[in-house]
């Protein structure tokens, strides 16, 4: 009769044993630190972009001035002039893909103005008040810089009359919109401070 003699496990298979056991868990360790550290610099790639979209880079540099007809019976806001610079850390923005919407919520007019040299219909126009750029200004709004935007409304058949609220939204390419809320004076005059 033969009889089962386990005296020949030694303590080389042991340590063969341990040693697989360790570098499976060695390998299982490592994906997982390196999906891990993956998934931590997904978040914080997403953090940023999101705060970078969620703020405005832009703000008002100096006051809202409307010009208006005064003449018998017309009565109305011709043209908006405003000054936009870029809030403190900001980036530059690039005016030539920036959207200005105008917008009249109780007539349901809504106005969608793109970048020009002119104010002709459906166009916006920049006059650059101070440039860093010695050769001459070009499209983008940079750190220091002062752009003067004019809005000719009566091109844009946007009838504005006393007392009317309307709303201004300018949409850079990349960040948060900045809206201005405006109402037309009671009093029309040739050149008011709307803001």
């Amino acid at each position: 009769m033969f009889w089962r003699n386990e005296k020949g496990f030694t303590g080389l298979e042991a340590a063969i044993v341990l040693i697989a056991f360790v570098t499976v868990a060695a390998v299982f360790s490592y994906i997982l630190l390196g999906a891990g550290f993956f998934a931590t610099q997904k978040g914080q790639e997403v953090v940023h972009t999101g705060v970078k979209q969620a703020t405005s880079s832009l703000e008002l540099a100096g006051e809202i001035i409307g010009k208006g007809n005064t003449d018998e019976g017309a009565y109305n806001l011709t043209e908006l002039v405003f000054t936009l610079k870029l809030a403190s850390g900001g980036t530059a923005i690039d005016l030539g893909n920036t959207l200005i919407v105008v917008s009249v919520p109780s007539k349901g007019i809504v106005k969608e103005l793109k970048y020009a040299d002119n104010t002709t219909a459906g166009y916006y126009k920049v006059d650059w008040i101070v440039t860093v750029n010695k050769e001459g200004a070009d499209k983008y709004l940079q750190e220091f810089e002062k752009a003067q935007i004019t809005i000719n409304m009566t091109n844009q058949s946007i009838d504005l009359k006393p007392n009317t609220e309307f709303l201004v939204e300018i949409r850079p390419p990349v960040g948060a919109t900045y809206p201005i809320s405006l109402r037309v004076p009671p009093a029309i005059q040739t050149v008011m401070t709307l803001i």
